[in-house]
């Protein structure tokens, strides 16, 4: 079970392939026109794995999530054999949670039960809005009928869902928000991810962004919205647990714990990430993103890591701020004195608290503030100078 003190040991596996590029999205995707060889990358995917064991040693896996790219175009059988070489390289107990990533417009009932059978327990849906009009404009391939009908479908099939919702859209009014928030609430079963609408550098939103084409909520607009959604949440029982995530207690997403607890990780598959401990130092491994290139050195070599780093203790120690610090409950100032080798600065923490950024609990813990999650990047940086 993933908590604070045994943040968990998490396996990655990242499907690079989606139907669509979204407008928004600078996650590591692509788009082939032509069908996608699963039994190739099924087979890389179980060398990569391989590898990474021998790495890792022997490890208790908490978590399993399948990202991307949209892994709800794989085939139950290639997710099924990718979570048969999970268990025969790490300890994998039964009942962990086993995370797919799904787009409605790619759902089948016949498929859920498929994935369901292969082990996965719990879905998470990117549903991002509940307007037709939204969805079109974020590029989305299904409508708000095909989402609802997906997040019934994922209700039945699975023992746990959660699906993502994008706000700060442009002319979004706080109402709407309120009012949507208020009908997803309706629909889920126990988390909901909601998440800022942000323009990042080399996706199409940022060239239509750059030419004026639309505009997105200013600053203060954005946080009024972000308000609305704390508020909403919390009245209705699923209050935020991170900065962008919000589940009923005891359904929060143990693989995101994982990271924001600073646990360790693995990362297979195109452009994943993983971060774990190996001779004592914690390290970063980076694999290549282009999915062909990576399927190659794989092939090759049993791997597709092509960067990454050693991880001194101030960097260790910064991360863990940066992370840990998106939380409600905080982190752990002994935990961090013992990754940097020093406290916290005392006379720092005390004027953050005076700006109401930050707050105490107890002697041993610093959370963020409603205000200072508005601002976090710019309190992680005081805190960590």
């Amino acid at each position: 079970m993933v908590s604070e003190r045994d943040p968990g040991f998490g396996v990655y596996i990242h499907w690079p392939f989606c139907a669509a590029k979204c407008p928004y999205c600078d996650f590591n995707s692509h788009v082939r026109h032509q069908p996608v060889d699963q039994e190739r990358f099924a087979r890389a995917f179980e060398t990569e794995l391989a590898t990474m064991s021998a790495r890792t040693g022997p490890r208790q896996v908490t978590s399993i999530f399948l990202g991307g790219g949209t892994p709800s175009l794989m085939k139950p059988q290639t997710v099924a054999t990718v979570l048969e070489a999970v268990a025969r390289n790490w300890t994998v107990p039964d009942g962990i949670e086993i995370t797919l990533e799904a787009n409605p417009s790619s759902v089948e009932a016949e498929r859920f039960r498929g994935y369901r059978a292969a082990g996965v327990n719990r879905v998470s849906l990117g549903v991002q809005a509940l307007n037709d009009a939204d969805l079109r404009f974020l590029g989305r391939l299904h409508n708000v009928a095909e989402a609802l009908h997906a997040i019934g479908l994922a209700r039945e099939i699975f023992p746990r869902l959660s699906f993502d919702l994008i706000y700060a859209r442009p002319n979004q009014k706080p109402e709407a928000w309120a009012s949507e928030l208020e009908q997803a609430i309706g629909h889920a079963a126990d988390h909901l991810s909601l998440y800022q609408l942000t323009i990042e550098e080399g996706t199409r939103f940022h060239a239509l962004h750059q030419a004026h084409k639309f505009e997105i909520p200013d600053a203060d607009h954005a946080a009024e919205l972000y308000a609305i959604t704390q508020e909403v949440t919390a009245s209705r029982g699923l209050p935020a647990y991170e900065i962008s995530n919000h589940a009923r207690p005891g359904a929060e997403s143990r693989h995101n714990l994982t990271y924001w607890r600073y646990g360790e990780y693995v990362g297979i598959g195109p452009g994943a990430h993983g971060r774990f401990v190996e001779g004592g130092r914690r390290v970063v491994t980076i694999t290549e993103k282009m999915p062909e290139t990576w399927a190659n050195l794989v092939e090759a070599r049993g791997h597709g890591v092509t960067g990454g780093e050693v991880l001194t203790r101030s960097e260790e120690a910064d991360e863990f701020l940066l992370m840990g610090l998106r939380l409600a409950e905080g982190i752990d100032l002994v935990r961090y004195e013992a990754l940097s080798g020093r406290p916290l600065s005392s006379p720092r923490i005390s004027v953050l608290q005076e700006e109401g950024l930050v707050a105490s609990i107890g002697n041993s813990r610093l959370r963020a503030t409603a205000s200072g999650m508005i601002v976090l990047d710019a309190v992680v940086a005081d805190l960590a100078r």
